[in-house]
């Protein structure tokens, strides 16, 4: 299924099962797990209040053809601002847990523009990473991926940074905020280019913001993404990230911790 097909799905029942074809691991692809969760968010309060901040904690993984229930509950809606839980469970367990704000704009005499992309090779320039079923998670399947920043994961390399282009493979009707969410969690933790051999990882928790008004996009753009370590140790990597549209405009900033088994 595509992920417009799986957000479909998704909004007709309270429960989903998860295609093996959006594996990560021994889990469902987190950004589109999370950008689930976010679409039925998004969906309780009104469409005049985008989503500013995003904060989810990973509990468990969300298995493959286990039916996995959405809950989402309306915490509170003031003047301007609506907080907004979600949870997945399986098997009666808590899998994802999410706190989410939910904001109209306000008047402000301050206005400062968000910070520009960094430059960047063109799309055409850059290696992508293939899908090969069996090596490569499965969602790359659904993603496409083409690196400007850094190595690839387990080539050896060093540095902190690593990014570059992505979009959805098969282009959507429209590029929606749910879209953008799943795009975000696409790349992996800059630390796995520092490995020779295969380690797994998983994210342990994710903070993000989407920039509103946000900048307008063609449903076939393709977004540049860069992270940056902070610190790695310990088997953590704290690493920030920023998404640009193709002409330099910041549309969303992430926050993430992963977990590394190597």
């Amino acid at each position: 299924m595509t992920f417009d097909e799986l957000i479909t799905a998704g909004r007709a029942s309270k429960e989903l099962v998860m295609p093996a074809t959006w594996s990560q691991g021994r889990a469902t692809f987190g950004g589109l797990v999370t950008a689930l969760l976010f679409d039925r968010m998004a969906r309780m309060v009104s469409d005049s209040r985008p989503m500013r901040s995003m904060h989810v904690s990973f509990i468990g993984p969300v298995e493959a053809d286990v039916p996995a229930v959405f809950d989402v509950s309306v915490l509170r809606e003031g003047g301007s601002v609506s907080q907004v839980e979600g949870r997945i469970t399986q098997n009666g367990e808590p899998r994802l847990v999410s706190m989410a704000a939910f904001a109209g704009g306000r008047e402000s005499v301050v206005q400062v523009d968000g910070v520009l992309a960094p430059a960047a090779k063109p799309v055409e320039e850059c290696q992508g990473l293939p899908f090969i079923e069996g090596v490569t998670p499965g969602f790359i399947g659904h993603i496409e991926m083409r690196w400007v920043y850094g190595s690839l994961p387990f080539s050896g390399g060093s540095g902190r940074e690593m990014g570059g282009w992505m979009r959805f493979r098969e282009v959507p009707e429209i590029i929606t905020d749910a879209h953008i969410v799943a795009l975000i969690d696409a790349w992996p933790a800059p630390v796995l280019q520092h490995f020779k051999s295969r380690v797994p990882a998983s994210s342990l928790s994710w903070a993000f913001d989407i920039i509103h008004p946000r900048p307008a996009l063609n449903a076939d753009d393709w977004l540049l993404y860069k992270a940056t370590i902070d610190q790695t140790g310990d088997g953590y990597c704290h690493f920030d990230a920023r998404v640009w549209t193709p002409r330099g405009e910041l549309v969303a900033v992430s926050r993430q911790t992963a977990t590394v088994f190597g």
